[in-house]
């Protein structure tokens, strides 16, 4: 676990800080604990415009890292953190992971045999069949479905997959203590149940249109491939499908009716070179599911054991959490150069993994 905790969720919250400011911050201070107690003059230096740095002092001057997460953990959300162990794999490959996940539910190992679904918030008859059918049966081969708790075929996605009797996983575009739209509050409740609500918005922070691009990467970074089931030419489901291409993940689309505007923009992904699906195998041999199944497997069962006294000591260093390099030399009294050479060949063993920013955890 993350013992600077507190740190980065207090963090996350300061109005204006996103991801990058957020890497900003950690790289600079190499802790965020140092961040919280710098001096006001340190944070004048730092290369950030002026309406942030203000946010910043407003922020640490009203408010206490542990008692804000202790707030959190109050309302019955959970935390992590990217250098934490069950953050999400998926989503912690994606360039610009959120620092901090906030969640309810449970977000367990085998959600990382993921698929997105998206689409229509005006969903025809043919979208909510196809949604319903391709769902059940990715979800019975045993699939956690991602999805964004939407009108339309966001719903019906989640929906069909607890039907199915699966896991499903929403990412909301506000905190996760408000629920939009209002009229999904029974459906996030039985999520909960049967999943997880997810947000990298902190409390309190309201659905507006430009969370939902970030909550988009979040959608597909969660997931192996995004599959839009029926999509009109504008729809905000393309957005999605063209951060997964971003992400290196696969693109699947459901061909419509010629005749029908809401299926211009899956056809058009299709010209486009994105993977047709008319069924669930389409997708399972393209991700190469049952090949993953038994990789996870192997890999949850397989022993690593430590090679040398230099990996011994950087191991009980680590001591099952996360640091910075230099952290890790000065504890260790190794060398930097040693410290970054020999964690490069942990990481090759699977024995640690490197978060980025010069963050190293097991």
């Amino acid at each position: 676990m993350n013992k600077e905790l507190e740190f980065w969720v207090a963090t996350s919250a300061i109005p204006g800080v996103g991801t990058a400011t957020f890497n900003y911050l950690l790289k600079y201070f190499k802790t965020l604990k140092k961040f919280w107690q710098a001096s006001d003059e340190q944070i004048r230096k730092l290369r950030l415009d002026a309406k942030t740095k203000e946010a910043i002092f407003k922020f640490r001057n009203q408010v206490d890292p542990k008692i804000y997460l202790d707030a959190v953990y109050e309302k019955g959300i959970k935390v992590l953190s990217v250098v934490d162990r069950d953050y999400p794999a998926n989503l912690r490959q994606i360039s610009d992971a959120p620092p901090v996940l906030y969640y309810k539910g449970s977000l367990i190992p085998e959600d990382d045999l993921a698929v997105a679904v998206v689409g229509a918030r005006f969903a025809t008859a043919y979208g909510r069949q196809v949604t319903e059918k391709l769902v059940m049966d990715l979800t019975l081969a045993g699939l956690t479905i991602v999805s964004g708790l939407a009108r339309g075929v966001d719903s019906i996605a989640h929906r069909a997959a607890m039907d199915a009797g699966g896991r499903t996983i929403a990412v909301l575009g506000s905190g996760v203590d408000l629920i939009y739209p209002p009229e999904n509050k029974l459906l996030a409740e039985k999520i909960i149940q049967n999943g997880a609500l997810v947000s990298e918005f902190p409390l309190g922070f309201p659905s507006v249109p430009s969370n939902f691009p970030a909550r988009n990467r979040i959608i597909s970074g969660l997931s192996l491939g995004v599959l839009v089931t029926e999509a009109a030419a504008d729809s905000g489901s393309l957005i999605t499908a063209g951060q997964a291409a971003e992400q290196g993940r696969e693109v699947f689309a459901v061909p419509g009716p010629i005749t029908s505007k809401m299926s211009e923009g899956v056809n058009q992904l299709i010209k486009e070179g994105v993977h047709p699906a008319t069924d669930a195998d389409d997708i399972l041999k393209i991700l190469d599911i049952e090949r993953k199944k038994r990789s996870s497997f192997a890999k949850a069962s397989e022993d690593k054991p430590v090679k040398d006294k230099t990996q011994q000591k950087i191991m009980e260093t680590l001591d099952g959490g996360s640091k910075h390099v230099d952290l890790i030399s000065r504890e260790t009294g190794f060398p930097i150069e040693k410290v970054s050479a020999t964690l490069s060949m942990m990481e090759l063993s699977g024995l640690v993994k490197n978060y980025g920013s010069g963050i190293w955890g097991v």
